[in-house]
């Protein structure tokens, strides 16, 4: 899920700061001919003319993120004037209560999160609509025969809670199996209890704890576990899929004209990323390790071609904000009620809560450069899972 890396990894570290090798290069070309050879405390973009930016990710680094880590190693940013800073995320760190606080400029979460967040009144809008797809799954062995939402009825069905949980209990009331119905049970963030026979079907996203099941041995066979194992259902063919990575930022500074062109270079920079991920995916997954991750070789590179899957091929842009995706997810978080009879929000969010004005215009400059920002012929790679991930 969107929280939380492989077993034994899973750690919060503060601020990471990913911009030295732009800014001591900046700072190198600044110095050569101006005879100034003052401080670089603000991380050279005073000497290099670069405009500081953070950015707040929802997790610790990891491939889940490779566009943005591609884009800073590759300097699109500084290409945009931009200065990025990439600020790791952690099990307390809520990324729309940090950009809402002002304390980031930008920050990538989920939208039925950040939904419930802008119904309390933070003022942050969807300027870019990165994941077109959800990864979010449900994953059983074959031989509790689960194929469907209706088939968790009786069953002991895992889900890790803290906002990740909508998709499975849309998908379940839609095949008219209530919460009554199921034993929920609290899950790890791991697959663990899946392993261990103590769920029955288990959360995971694709891009992580679905292949933390095929990176362990079967007792049975003595080899890895193989997807013909494995049951999986997946919320974009049940229909109860959920806007899911998405940039955000600070509403009321989008009036500024500077903050609103940052944000058009910030978006192009970043969708400049995500393609060079599509297109080099062991050099992305590189580019994330590198800079931290503590994921396994193998994980990290299965990671960036599940990651890439969201994204390519994209309908009419990376970044675009579909309104039927849109509205399926608004529907879903205003009618579907947990355990509490809850549901995330109460009313239609406001019109500031997504905008396409800004990707728009980055992707319009990319086209004219020449990028490829729909990626029609995309073909995802192979990827061998090694034991462990490693």
């Amino acid at each position: 899920m969107t929280r939380t890396p492989r077993p034994g990894t899973h750690r919060a570290r503060p601020w990471l700061t990913l911009s030295a090798t732009v800014a001591a290069l900046a700072l190198s070309l600044s110095s050569c001919g101006s005879g100034d050879s003052g401080g670089s405390d603000s991380g050279g973009s005073a000497d290099s003319g670069l405009r500081p930016v953070t950015l707040q990710l929802q997790w610790v680094a990891q491939a889940q993120f490779a566009g943005y880590y591609a884009a800073l190693d590759q300097g699109y940013y500084a290409d945009e004037g931009l200065d990025v800073e990439i600020v790791e995320g952690g099990p307390d760190i809520v990324p729309q209560d940090v950009l809402a606080a002002g304390d980031v400029d930008y920050a990538i979460s989920w939208v039925p999160k950040v939904l419930g967040s802008i119904e309390q009144g933070a003022g942050i809008t969807d300027v870019a609509q990165i994941f077109e797809r959800s990864a979010t799954t449900q994953v059983s062995f074959k031989d509790k025969d689960i194929t469907s939402p209706a088939d968790f009825a009786g069953k002991n069905v895992g889900s890790w809670g803290y906002g990740n949980e909508w998709e499975l209990f849309a998908g379940m009331q839609k095949d008219g199996v209530e919460l009554g119905d199921i034993n929920l049970v609290q899950q790890a963030f791991d697959m663990n209890a899946l392993l261990a026979g103590d769920i029955d079907v288990a959360q995971a996203m694709t891009y992580n704890e679905y292949a933390q099941v095929l990176e362990t041995v079967n007792p049975d066979t003595g080899e890895l576990y193989q997807p013909e194992d494995l049951n999986v259902v997946d919320w974009n063919d049940i229909g109860t899929a959920m806007l899911q990575d998405a940039i955000w930022a600070q509403s009321a500074e989008l009036d500024d004209p500077a903050y609103a062109d940052q944000t058009v270079a910030f978006i192009k920079a970043s969708i400049k990323g995500w393609v060079y991920a599509r297109d080099n995916a062991q050099e992305a997954a590189d580019i994330v390790t590198a800079a931290g991750s503590q994921l396994g070789t193998s994980h990290q590179l299965w990671m960036t071609n599940e990651v890439n899957k969201l994204i390519w091929p994209s309908t009419d842009g990376v970044g675009l904000v579909d309104q039927a995706a849109w509205d399926q997810t608004v529907d879903i978080a205003m009618a579907t009620k947990n355990e509490t009879g809850a549901t995330i929000i109460t009313e239609a969010p406001p019109e500031t809560a997504y905008s396409n004005e800004y990707v728009e215009k980055a992707l319009k400059a990319l086209r004219t450069e020449g990028v490829d920002v729909d990626g029609a012929g995309y073909t995802p790679i192979e990827v061998t899972l090694n034991e462990g991930g490693n």
